[in-house]
C-alpha cells in the first residue's frame, strides 16, 4: 500500500496526538498522584502505599513522553527545533522537576527520619505539579501563538521570554491540565488503595472534576470570543515540499472555531470532556472505580483532542511573524522519512500498547498497609 504525501502528513499528525494522549492517560495519573502525595497520605505508611501504587509502572509510563519527543523530532524537525529552542527554559524546568520522581522513590526510604522523608515527599509533589502545569501552559501558548520566526535560510529565532509564557489564558490552560491530572490520579488511587486513602481520593476526584469542567468551559469561551486564532489564507499545496515561508496566514477573532463550523461532528470531542468528567464524579462516588477510570480517560483524551482539532492544521503558530507559523503541510520531514516511520509505527505501536496492557494486568490489585509492612525492605 502506497500513501501520498498529504495523507502521510495527516497520519503523522494523528500519531503525535495519539502519543500525547497515551502519555496523559498513563504518566498523567502518576503526575496527579505525586501532587496528591503530601495531602492524601497522612502518615508515612500511607505515603508509602501511595508511592508503591505507581512504583512498578511509572518508568514505563514515561516512555510515552520520550516516544512523543522522538516522533516530533523525526516527523516535524522544524517544530522540534523551534519549540525546544524557544521553550528551552520551560522544558528544562519540567525535566529537572521530573528528576525528583526516581530520586524521591529511591532515596526517600534511605534514612528513617520524618524530616528527610517529608522533604522528598514535597520533592515528589513538585515533580508532579511543575510538569503538569507547564504542559498545560505550553498548550495555552500554542493557542495564543509564540513569538518566533524563520529567516530565508529557515533558521529559527525566538524573541519571547520565559515569564511572558505566563499570560492569564495560558495559566488557565495550566489549571485545566493540573485539574485533569488530579482527577485521573485520584481515580487511580481509588483503584489501587483502600480505607482512608481511597476515601480522600474520592473527594479529590469530585473537586478536581468540577474545577476541570469550569476551567475548560471558560477556556473554550475565551478561544471562541476572547483571543484571536490563526487561519491559512493560501498555501502552495498540501503535498508541496516543506517551506513554512511559502504560505500566507492571517490572525482573526474566532479563527480557532473554523474546523467546528466546517465539521459540526467535532463538537462531540469537547462534549466528551464534560460527559467524561461528570460520569467520573458519579462513578467514583458510587465506587465503580474501574469504569470511572475509563470515563476519566475519555475526559483526558477529549481535552487534548479538542486543542489539537481546534488548531489543525497549525502545529506551532507564530505571533510575531504570521507566515512563519508551522503547519501540518509545511513543517514535516520528507516523504521517504514519513513513509518509513509510518510502517515502523504501525508494527511497533500495537506491540507497545499490548505490552503495557499486559503489565497492568499482571500488576493488578490493591496496595495495602499490610503489604508494605510485610515487604518492608523490598518496596519503596
Amino acid at each position: 500500500m502506497s500513501l501520498d504525501y498529504e495523507t502521510l502528513r495527516v497520519i503523522w499528525w494523528l500519531f503525535i496526538v495519539v502519543l500525547m494522549i497515551g502519555f496523559a492517560l498513563t504518566d498523567g495519573f502518576d503526575l496527579g498522584i505525586a501532587i496528591l502525595l503530601p495531602f492524601v497520605g497522612q502518615s508515612d505508611i500511607q505515603r508509602r502505599v501511595i508511592i508503591n501504587s505507581i512504583g512498578p509502572t511509572w518508568d514505563g509510563n514515561q516512555v510515552w513522553f520520550v516516544a512523543a519527543g522522538g516522533a516530533l523530532f523525526a516527523a516535524w524537525p522544524l517544530v522540534y527545533a523551534a519549540a525546544f529552542s524557544g521553550l528551552y527554559v520551560a522544558l528544562l524546568l519540567s525535566l529537572f522537576a521530573l528528576f525528583f520522581r526516581p530520586l524521591g522513590f529511591d532515596y526517600r526510604g534511605k534514612i528513617d527520619d520524618p524530616r528527610w522523608r517529608n522533604l522528598w515527599d514535597w520533592g515528589l509533589f513538585a515533580g508532579g505539579l511543575v510538569p503538569a502545569s507547564i504542559f498545560g501552559i505550553a498548550f495555552g501558548n500554542l493557542l495564543l501563538g509564540l513569538p518566533f520566526h524563520f529567516d530565508s535560510a529557515l533558521r529559527s529565532y525566538y524573541t519571547g521570554s520565559f515569564w511572558a509564557l505566563f499570560s492569564p489564558f495560558s495559566v488557565l490552560a495550566g489549571i485545566v491540565s493540573v485539574a485533569l491530572m488530579l482527577m485521573h490520579g485520584g481515580v487511580y488511587l481509588q483503584i489501587k488503595t483502600e480505607g482512608d486513602i481511597a476515601a480522600r481520593s474520592k473527594k479529590v476526584v469530585i473537586v478536581a472534576a468540577i474545577i476541570l469542567m469550569a476551567a475548560f468551559a471558560l477556556a473554550g469561551l475565551l478561544v471562541a470570543f476572547g483571543i484571536d486564532g490563526y487561519r491559512v489564507v493560501s498555501i502552495p499545496g498540501y503535498d508541496a515540499s516543506p517551506n513554512p515561508l511559502a504560505k500566507i496566514v492571517e490572525k482573526a477573532p474566532g479563527a480557532w472555531m473554523d474546523n467546528y463550523s466546517v465539521y459540526p461532528k467535532l463538537w462531540m470531542v469537547p462534549a466528551a470532556v464534560f460527559v467524561g468528567a461528570t460520569l467520573t464524579i458519579l462513578l467514583s462516588a458510587f465506587n465503580r472505580v474501574g469504569i470511572a477510570f475509563i470515563t476519566s480517560g475519555i475526559a483526558v483524551a477529549g481535552v487534548i483532542a479538542t486543542a489539537s482539532f481546534s488548531m489543525f492544521p497549525f502545529i506551532m503558530p507564530s505571533s510575531s511573524n504570521l507566515n512563519s507559523s508551522l503547519t501540518v503541510w509545511d513543517a514535516s520531514s520528507s516523504y521517504t522519512t514519513l513513509s518509513i516511520m509510518f510502517w515502523v509505527t504501525v508494527i511497533f505501536l500495537p506491540i507497545v500498547i499490548m505490552y503495557t496492557a499486559w503489565v497492568y494486568r499482571v500488576l493488578r490489585g490493591k496496595v495495602t498497609e499490610e503489604d508494605i509492612r510485610r515487604n518492608d525492605h523490598s518496596v519503596y
